[in-house]
């Protein structure tokens, strides 16, 4: 583990180092490593207060008019431009590795840790903003030019389905004790996540059609689309669809209960 203190640029902000210099410096001790590996690196300058180093002079601050900025979900220019950093820091990170010896053989995925609240009635059903589904949506790509085909997936899938993904990739024997499945196993029988807000004590699945969730608290249930131009249901199909997916719900959250205490690799 590398934490502050042990990297050779200077600290940016309350962030520590920029981004940038955090993927290439993170590239430099994967260049050496000799056997697998798997490593973990976690950026942080998408967050306030929003600074780009004065170094990377070649990154270009595109202006974007504030009713677009709006448009978009974004609170002000410098967050785009935050936001639009992320990208540049990758593409210098890609660069780097390329021109190391793990590339070709190995797998890069990008995710988030969580997503952004905000309005994203522009792109996305009422859902997204006021069942706030735009705070759980983060984007995930696996990049392996040498190793994976490229595709693109529109099913709803889960944080928790990217370990049993990746074990699976690298074809060696694994036993998941978790909640995740392979993604890309042809087997996989439903598109579901589970999502769960603490503190108002609601609990739900989203699939590629609809949002559930129901809270534990009080007696309250809703079910919302998650996509523009789904199917419409009669109300004798929403009651099944709600009894589905309040069971598939249940299920996993009290699951996840069990887990805590008795999931133990013995």
């Amino acid at each position: 583990m590398y934490e502050e203190g042990q990297y050779k640029s200077q600290r940016l902000n309350v962030w520590g180092i920029s981004d940038k210099n955090l993927f290439l410096e993170s590239n430099d001790v994967l260049a050496k490593q000799e056997k697998p590996f798997f490593a973990i690196i976690q950026t942080a300058d998408n967050h306030r207060p929003f600074n780009i180093p004065e170094e990377d002079s070649d990154f270009v601050r595109q202006h974007i008019p504030e009713p677009d900025l709006n448009k978009y979900g974004f609170e002000s220019l410098k967050e785009y431009h935050a936001f639009a950093y992320t990208d540049y820091c990758i593409e210098k990170f890609m660069e780097a590795a390329k021109n190391s010896p793990y590339y070709n053989n190995t797998i890069f995925i990008f995710t988030g840790d969580h997503g952004v609240e905000g309005n994203a009635e522009a792109i996305y059903p009422k859902a997204w903003t006021e069942q706030r589904l735009s705070e759980e949506h983060v984007p995930l790509l696996f990049y392996s030019p040498a190793l994976l085909l490229p595709q693109k997936r529109p099913e709803a899938v889960s944080q928790i389905d990217i370990l049993p993904t990746i074990a699976g990739m690298i074809q060696q024997p694994y036993l998941n004790t978790t909640l995740g499945r392979d993604l890309l196993d042809p087997l996989k029988k439903e598109n579901a996540a589970f999502i769960i807000y603490h503190a108002p004590g609601w609990i739900g699945m989203v699939n590629d059609d609809y949002f559930f969730r129901k809270n534990i608290r009080i007696k309250k249930e809703e079910l919302v689309p998650v996509r523009n131009n789904g199917p419409q249901l009669t109300l004798p199909q929403q009651d099944s669809v709600k009894k589905y997916l309040s069971k598939l719900t249940s299920a996993i959250y009290e699951t996840s209960r069990w887990m805590l205490i008795n999931n133990k690799n013995k």
